[in-house]
């Protein structure tokens, strides 16, 4: 997520009791077959907002759970970021974990989103886990590894294989700060390419020692920007992917000075470039309207799905924290004077709003059926 000026890095204020969480096997079937389309969100959240008491509610006004009200509506895919030690214990392992297999069980397809940091990792923000400071460049390749392998092994151990696996979050400069940074975007300057190259592919190889068979993605923000420059480097100096996520937020004209018509214009053309020129899907990892203006949302989430189903091998959506609504934030930002995250996409009564039931709807991608024909 690329954040506005008051969702920057959070430093964190509680503790909380994830780890006594007891997993099970999980042996769900999914709601749709790998490779098809994702219409997914981004859940994060929903742990920390379900300790708040925060409330989800059908089109009849009854509480639902909020993966079950989601799945109802047509979601098939869950997003869940893994943070390496938030100190309030909030998007780490053990809150990974029992998120995952809450969204396993209910047929969901699920995607792991390592940020490599304590906290939020995003274009202006990649910052070394406090336990990894001062190590060396191979040291931070094998905690990479390590974390990787850590993660996705707790999570096979309870049964849940997923389908993605993101190695970094919003990277264009770069992650785990100042060692892979990328300190100029299309130079191998004192060799910031070959490190940054190197830290994802030990990614890649710890996700692939535990799930030969996951789908590894390296992220990018602001779909509208022509990023081929990026990934050409990654392979020139040895990254690899199986596939390319971005994030795409085309109501945030104070981001790009464009409207959301021609944002999502240059997302389509971007996704469609990058498919040709890579020769691998491309993902719509996050993506998110404004809240409060729900007719317009609809309007720009009509556009904007009717757009990506039209392309062969984009592989999805998934929209980000949509269940955020009625100034709904975590603890940590009252001392931080922040102000809630305004792009969820329900309503002020806690019911899903219309841009959300659009990129749901299960005939979004029985558009694999619209393209085929």
């Amino acid at each position: 997520m690329k954040t506005t000026a008051y969702l920057l890095h959070f430093p964190a204020l509680l503790v909380c009791a994830c780890t006594a969480i007891l997993f099970g096997a999980c042996t769900a079937k999914t709601d749709a077959p790998a490779g098809s389309f994702a219409r997914g969100a981004d859940l994060s959240w929903l742990s920390e907002q379900e300790r708040d008491g925060v409330k989800f509610y059908n089109d009849e006004g009854r509480a639902t759970e909020c993966i079950s009200l989601l799945r109802s509506m047509g979601m098939n895919a869950v997003r869940l970021r893994v943070w390496v030690n938030h100190e309030t214990g909030w998007c780490n392992k053990a809150d990974v974990v029992g998120k995952a297999v809450r969204a396993a069980r209910q047929g969901q397809r699920i995607m792991i989103d390592f940020h490599y940091s304590d906290n939020f990792a995003d274009p202006q923000h990649q910052t070394t886990p406090a336990a990894w400071s001062g190590y060396s460049y191979d040291m931070l390749c094998e905690a990479v590894a390590g974390h990787t392998r850590d993660v996705l092994y707790a999570l096979k151990e309870a049964g849940v294989r997923p389908e993605w696996v993101q190695i970094g979050n919003e990277t264009p400069n770069g992650m785990l700060w100042p060692t892979g940074k990328l300190t100029r975007k299309e130079a191998n300057e004192d060799g910031c390419w070959e490190r940054y190259a190197g830290l994802t592919r030990a990614g890649y190889e710890a996700a692939k020692e535990v799930f030969p068979r996951t789908c590894v993605i390296v992220h990018v923000d602001n779909a509208y920007e022509y990023r081929d420059w990026f990934f050409r480097n990654m392979i020139q100096y040895g990254g690899k992917f199986d596939m390319i996520g971005l994030s795409h937020y085309p109501m945030m004209k104070l981001w790009s000075g464009k409207d959301w018509e021609e944002m999502n214009r240059l997302a389509e053309q971007n996704i469609r470039r990058l498919i040709r020129e890579f020769h691998c899907p491309v993902m719509v990892a996050e993506v998110g309207t404004m809240n409060g203006d729900e007719e317009l949302s609809a309007k720009v989430m009509e556009d904007f799905v009717s757009r990506a189903c039209r392309i062969d091998s984009c592989a999805g959506i998934f929209y980000w924290e949509p269940q955020c609504y009625g100034g709904w934030k975590p603890r940590e930002y009252d001392a931080l004077g922040w102000g809630p995250y305004d792009m969820g996409c329900f309503t002020e009564d806690g019911q899903p709003a219309e841009a959300l039931k659009i990129l749901l709807r299960p005939e979004t991608k029985d558009c694999t059926l619209q393209k085929k024909q």
